[in-house]
């Protein structure tokens, strides 16, 4: 955290993030400034290696907003963390090979800003409502391409929330460098417009996890608690409630990518666990779920719409009643995509099902209606994935029938390794215990062993 006002060196906040945390690239780092003729009020300096919790966020947040412009807008990135800084952000001095150009003349222009290098990560998880509960006013979810003379406002309180995507390995340079073009074009229509703002770039969570990550703000379960979704899970997963006020279908991934075409892949995610994301046209009863989320802008369409549908079927086989998911479908701009169940995607009614991964690509359990149809054209791939549309009682999931079954390929490699093995030893034991001494011995000395032969 730090406060400057006329200051010449753009990267004073990034140097701070780099050398006060150091060793905790498992959180995300948050940076505030304000638009010229504002000031924030001056905090102490944390200690290197200090997490912001959630309590200390929402003091410095509270005491800020009173001396900045209520119109604030929050970059909200999928992924970010001290090394996308210190990789692609140039904060040595090299100004050419930055990524974060436009954010560091923003900074440099700014009167007054705060660097939080590390911020505990349920924190950035809920981040939308959190400004929400301080400013008072709903999240307006924005396209920077579509920013309109609606959604600014020069005396009233606003919230305008640009999501900005994240890629790993060798396109994370080139996607870093778009999301900074996003930033210096919102601002530059905000400036253009005479609009005074509060700016806030962060993550929903970080992009480099490190395994020791402190516990004083992370609570962990034993066993398979994520199958069953208690209070360890950092987001509540969404739920559907009946006409009676019951939950009647419930939703959970860690992640929920998308990818149309020849562009990049899109998580769905951070839109729909964060409250955004509306259920309108989704239903429930005895014998058929089905599970509509509702966004309101994914990879340029206006209207977007993910769709789950499940059937509860009696198998006369196994004499239980099955709930399968028949198929996905994905809505956009009036056109529509459907993925049919390939394999696996079934559980007992009153179980949930729980898959690692659910993809249309690699060992596919979703595959596309037909060869001709709008699905060939996109690629989903869902980790994590747990969803139940039958059987709750509470709003938690029940027991997690999982994709995998107990006899995987490694199992059976290790059995047969194992069962090779101990037909070796075995055969080696019986050849050892029918070795015999003999009973008689020949003196090289003496007269040699005579055998009279019997006629």
């Amino acid at each position: 955290m730090l406060q400057r006002t006329g200051s010449k060196m753009a990267l004073i906040p990034l140097l701070l993030i780099v050398f006060s945390l150091n060793s905790c690239s498992g959180q995300v780092p948050l940076i505030m400034w304000t638009s010229e003729g504002y000031t924030m009020p001056q905090f102490p300096h944390p200690s290197a290696g200090h997490i912001v919790s959630r309590g200390q966020f929402v003091s410095y947040l509270n005491s800020a907003l009173k001396a900045t412009p209520q119109n604030v807008v929050l970059f909200l990135q999928d992924k970010l963390s001290i090394d996308d800084f210190t990789v692609y952000g140039g904060v040595f001095g090299n100004r050419e090979d930055s990524v974060f150009s436009n954010l560091e003349s923003a900074l440099q222009a700014s009167t007054s800003r705060l660097v939080l290098p590390a911020l505990a990560w349920p924190v950035t998880a809920a981040m939308t409502e959190l400004f929400q509960e301080e400013l008072g006013v709903p999240a307006e979810h924005t396209d920077p391409d579509t920013l309109t003379e609606d959604q600014l406002h020069q005396a009233d309180q606003s919230l305008l929330v640009i999501s900005l995507p994240y890629s790993t390995g060798a396109d994370s340079k080139e996607r870093l460098r778009k999301n900074d073009a996003v930033i210096g074009h919102v601002l530059s229509v905000l400036t253009a417009k005479g609009v005074p703002y509060t700016a806030v770039y962060t993550g929903h969570r970080p992009s480099t996890v490190i395994q020791d990550t402190p516990t004083s703000w992370v609570e962990r379960s034993p066993g398979r608690s994520l199958l069953q979704v208690t209070a360890a899970s950092v987001k509540p997963p969404v739920t559907l409630n009946s006409t009676e006020g019951k939950p009647c279908i419930m939703l959970w991934a860690e992640t929920l990518s998308v990818k149309y075409s020849q562009n990049d892949w899109f998580d769905l995610a951070p839109h729909t666990f964060n409250g955004t994301v509306t259920l309108d046209g989704s239903v429930c009863n005895g014998t058929v779920s089905r599970l509509v989320l509702n966004y309101p802008s994914v990879l340029g369409f206006q209207s977007f719409r993910l769709i789950f549908s499940m059937r509860k079927s009696l198998f006369p086989v196994s004499a239980r009643e099955w709930s399968i998911l028949e198929q996905v479908e994905l809505d956009y701009d009036g056109q529509t995509a459907t993925f049919l169940s390939g394999r696996g995607i079934y559980s007992p009614a009153e179980y949930s099902f729980h898959c690692q991964k659910v993809s249309s690509i690699s060992d596919p359990l979703l595959v596309p209606r037909t060869a001709s149809d709008n699905a060939t054209l996109w690629s989903l791939s869902f980790t994590d994935f747990q969803i139940q549309g039958f059987g709750l009682t509470d709003e938690n999931f029940k027991y997690a029938s999982d994709c995998s079954g107990f006899f995987t390929p490694g199992i059976w490699m290790g059995l047969v390794t194992s069962l090779l093995m101990i037909l070796v030893l075995t055969y080696g034991l019986h050849m050892i215990m029918q070795l015999r001494t003999m009973d008689r011995f020949d003196d090289p000395k003496g007269p040699s062993i005579s055998v009279p032969q019997s006629e």
